[in-house]
Formats: structure tokens, sequence, C-alpha cells
């Protein structure tokens, strides 16, 4: 990095800024909200009770199911009104945990919990949302349904086995280990969002064994103040962190590392006062995805997500850092992502919004700085209305109200990339203070309206429209 140059930049921008007209102060107003929200995360708290899943029969051996004793475990726990369930120091191989209300799952340090690839061992199948539409289907790694102050915390080590011998080839992916006369999902895929469409009711609408569609690895469900922090979760099925119609969430000092297909970090779904902090992201798709439900199902339970905040996170790979959709039918309002650094050319956007016309939906108050991004692989902000389906639909989206403070990037091929519809275009679309170094292409914007530009640099050069 060339300082001396970063330091002209700087001081340039100092100066334009005293001279510049003033953007409406409207741009900065929804910082003011932020402490309020952060006011209502409030982390659970736990009984000074311990239960030793080794007391209830597990063995670290990496190879014996252990699923009964983590389940007699929690129960316990449970019903003495709470506490920790320990796991040791070692390895403890099990399928599925279902976490119950006032239990915090702790991992000491050198514990490792490795989940079957046994798609038997995910069984019963459990009211879930995959992809943003509801079903009956596998149960997540972890999961919770309708339960209150649960944690997973500690030092240790969450391995989803995902690989390209289990769970990844169902994507249908070559590269992810599909060879040809495989299963994989796109049949279940495709009936599963026939059957939201037609209204079929989500108990009836049964997946699991034939139709190949991969659990989240831990997914809270109707479930409020929840607490994940300090552990590692590695190779997912699928998405990592999936939160759904959840209330008071914080996820931080996560690391989270995973490269198979649909790997997502984090992904908020219809959920309200969530705190995503000090995570590490590594991940082979979105970092953090802001979802609220897919097209019709998205609509008929429509529970927007609102009140994020993302803080001093760092993004490696993935196809976005801070990302809205493109499950989005239900809405986004109230994201905030600050001191957060990005970099890597496998690393697609820092910014994204991704919807179309048949989602639809309406993203608001979006609200990024102090962002630094290194390598990009595309477009630094980007906002796509022709993601998947395109304009095929009768559902309009809405994107108002965006604004970033103080983004710097290194190298990228577009800054800024927005394709709208002629009759839905992006509104209140704010940059300030934004320089973006070593950019390849002009940039790409179709149908931005209420926008403005103050002290913005691309390649050494202001731009203000």
């Amino acid at each position: 990095m060339n300082y001396i140059k970063i330091l002209r930049l700087t001081f340039l921008i100092s100066i334009l800024t005293i001279f510049a007209c003033d953007i409406s102060n409207s741009q900065h107003d929804g910082w003011d909200k932020l402490d309020d929200i952060r006011k209502n995360i409030v982390p659970p708290t736990f009984q000074d009770k311990d239960f030793s899943i080794v007391d209830f029969g597990a063995i670290a051996d990496g190879k014996t199911n252990s699923t009964e004793a983590f389940n007699k475990a929690i129960l316990a726990c449970n019903e003495a009104g709470g506490g920790r369930v320990i796991v040791p120091a070692g390895e403890f191989l099990t399928g599925s945990i279902h976490l119950k209300s006032n239990v915090n799952l702790h991992l000491e340090k050198n514990a490792i919990i490795k989940f079957s690839t046994n798609p038997e061992d995910y069984l019963p199948l459990v009211f879930t949302r995959w992809e943003g539409v509801e079903c009956m289907n596998y149960s997540p790694l972890i999961y919770a349904y309708e339960q209150e102050n649960i944690a997973v915390t500690g030092e240790g080590i969450l391995d989803g086995q995902g690989a390209n011998n289990n769970w990844w080839p169902w994507k249908g992916n070559k590269e992810d280990g599909w060879v040809d006369g495989m299963p994989h999902q796109k049949k279940g895929r495709d009936l599963l969002f026939q059957m939201a469409e037609d209204n079929v009711p989500p108990q009836e609408r049964i997946m699991g064994e034939g139709f190949y569609l991969r659990p989240s690895f831990f997914q809270p469900y109707k479930s409020k103040n929840i607490l994940v922090d300090g552990v590692t979760f590695k190779d997912s099925p699928m998405w990592f962190l999936n939160p759904v119609l959840c209330q008071n969430v914080t996820v931080q000092n996560l690391r989270i590392e995973g490269l198979g297909p649909n790997n997502d970090g984090c992904n908020p779904e219809s959920s309200k006062d969530v705190l995503i902090k000090n995570c590490y992201f590594d991940t082979g798709d979105d970092c953090i995805a802001i979802k609220s439900g897919r097209n019709n199902d998205g609509r008929r339970v429509n529970v927007p997500s609102e009140n994020i905040i993302i803080e001093n996170c760092i993004m490696k790979e993935g196809h976005g850092g801070v990302v809205m959709g493109s499950e989005i039918s239900g809405g986004v309002r109230n994201v905030y992502a600050q001191n957060c650094e990005m970099s890597s050319p496998h690393l697609d956007r820092a910014l994204r919004f991704k919807t179309n016309a048949v989602r639809g939906g309406t993203i608001e108050n979006i609200f990024l700085r102090n962002i630094k991004v290194g390598e990009i692989g595309e477009a630094v902000i980007k906002i796509d209305y022709f993601y998947e389906e395109g304009d095929k639909g009768k559902f309009m989206p809405t994107i108002r109200n965006v604004h970033v403070q103080n983004m710097i990037s290194e190298k990228s091929k577009f800054a800024i990339w927005i394709k709208a519809f002629n009759n839905a275009p992006v509104t209140g679309f704010y940059l300030d203070n934004c320089i973006f170094n070593n950019v390849e292409k002009e940039n790409v914007i179709e149908n931005l309206k209420d926008y403005k530009f103050n002290s913005v640099i691309i390649n050494n050069k202001i731009i203000k429209e």
C-alpha cells in the first residue's frame, strides 16, 4: 500500500468535505438509533450448574455416537432450571443436538464435536426453513424450536464434517463432489418451492430422505435470548448460523470456516435485534446474508429482519461480505455495519443486495461506515434486481435509504454496480468519504434516483455522479 498516496487522498477528502455542499442530514440520522437498538440486545445468563456429557455416557473417541448422551445431559440441565452442558477436551461424535431453554452448550478448550455425516442421524424430521421456505426436513445439526435463553459457547470446535464425499455433492456441482448419475437437490428443491407457491401447508411439505435438501448447522427457530460465543464452526452441510423468527440474538467472537456450497456464515432470517461482532468468516458463500423468506412463503409469514448490528468482523472468501437477500420477501430494515475488514480475490463483493420481481420485498435503512476493503473480485457495492428470475414477476422490490461512509477499497473490477428496474428505481443512495483504488471498469448505474456522492474518489479522480 502506498501510504503517502493515502495520506494525500485523506487530506484532499478533508478539504473537499469542508467546501462541498452538505449532503442532507437525513443520511446520518440513522446512526442515532444504533444505541437504542443495542440496548435491546442482551445475552442470556445461566445458573451456575454444570452437566458433563461424559457423566451421561459420552465417549471421547471420535467414533462412538454420543447423541443420546448429549440429549440426556441437555434434558437434565433444562429440568434442573438450566446451566451449562459441558463438553470436555476430546472428540465426540454425535447426530443432531436439540437445545432446550436455559441451556448453555459449553465446549471447553480442545473439545471437538464431530457431527455425523449419516443423514439418518438427523431424523425425525423437524419444522424448519430451507432456503426461505418452511417445511419438514432433516434436523439442523444444532436445533432449537420455541426455546428461550440458549447458548453455544466456549473455546472448542464444532465440525460439521461437510466434504466432497458427503452432504456437499447433494448440491449437484461437480466441483463439490457430484458426478453424473448421483442424486442431488434439484427435484426436491423445485418441489418444495412449488408447494409453497401452491399454498400447501408447511407441515405437509415433507422433505427428508430422497429429496437431498442439506440441513443448516445451527438453526434456532421461533426462539429468543440466544448467545453464540467463542467457538469455531467448520464445514457445514449448508448454511452455518441461521436464526429464524428469533429475537435478541448475540453472535460474537466466532471463527467460521467452510468453503462448501452455500456455506453462508451467518444468516439472520425474519429475526429482530441481532448483534454480530468480532467474528471471522472464510466461507464458500455469503459471509453474512440477511434474509426474510422466499417468494409466496416469505409473504405468507411476512416478518422482516430488522435491527441488525454488524461490527469488528473480518471477511475473507465468500460471495459477499454484508448481503441482503436473496430470500428477502418479508423485507429487511435497520442494518448497521461498522469497523469491518474485507479482503480476498475470492470475495466477490463487499456490500451486496440481491433480489428480483419474484422475491419483491422492501430493503431500507442500511448504514455502513469505517469499512476497509482490500481486494474484491467483482464490485465493491452491488445492487442487483436481476438476480435469478430478474424482472419476470409482479412483486416489485424496493431498496431505499442506503448510506456508506468512510469506505476504502484497494482493488476491484467495479466500484459501484447498480441495476434496478425502470419502474422501481433505487432511491436514497448516499456515499460519503469513500475511496476506491485500482478499479478496472467504469461504474454501472441503471435506475438510481435521489443519490448523492460526497468526497468520493475513484482511481484518484473525484466523482460526483
